[in-house]
C-alpha cells in the first residue's frame, strides 16, 4: 500500500484553494487548507503536514512571517506559491525557509 501526503494548502482565494485540492488529490494526497496565516500555524502544529504550499498575501500574517514561525520548530519543506515575482520577494522567501518559490499564474 502508498502511503498519501498530507499537504497544507495555505492562500485565501477559493479558485487556487479548489484547483490545488483537485489536483493533489488526483495524485492521491490527503489536501488540508488555511485561509490564514494563524490557521496554518495552527494546523502545521496539530495536524504535522508532509508539505506546505504557501501563499505570500495572507489576510492576518504575512506569508514570510508565517514561514519565519513554522521554521522555528519544524522543517516540513514549504513551497511559496505566490503572485509576487521580484527577485527581492524570491530571496526573502528563501532566506526565511522556503525550500522554493512558485509565481501565480502557474
Amino acid at each position: 500500500m502508498t502511503e498519501t501526503a498530507k499537504v497544507l494548502v495555505v492562500d485565501d482565494e477559493e479558485a487556487i484553494v479548489r484547483a490545488l485540492t483537485a489536483a493533489l488529490q488526483a495524485r492521491g494526497h490527503t489536501v488540508l487548507a488555511a485561509r490564514t496565516g494563524h490557521e496554518a500555524l495552527e494546523r502545521t502544529a496539530t495536524v504535522a503536514p508532509d508539505a506546505i504550499i504557501l501563499d505570500l498575501g495572507l489576510p492576518d500574517l504575512d506569508g514570510i512571517e508565517v514561514c519565519r514561525r513554522i521554521r522555528r520548530w519544524s522543517e516540513v519543506p514549504i513551497l511559496v506559491l505566490t503572485a509576487e515575482g521580484s527577485d527581492d520577494a524570491k530571496v526573502t522567501a528563501l532566506d526565511a525557509g522556503a525550500d522554493d518559490y512558485v509565481t501565480k499564474p502557474f
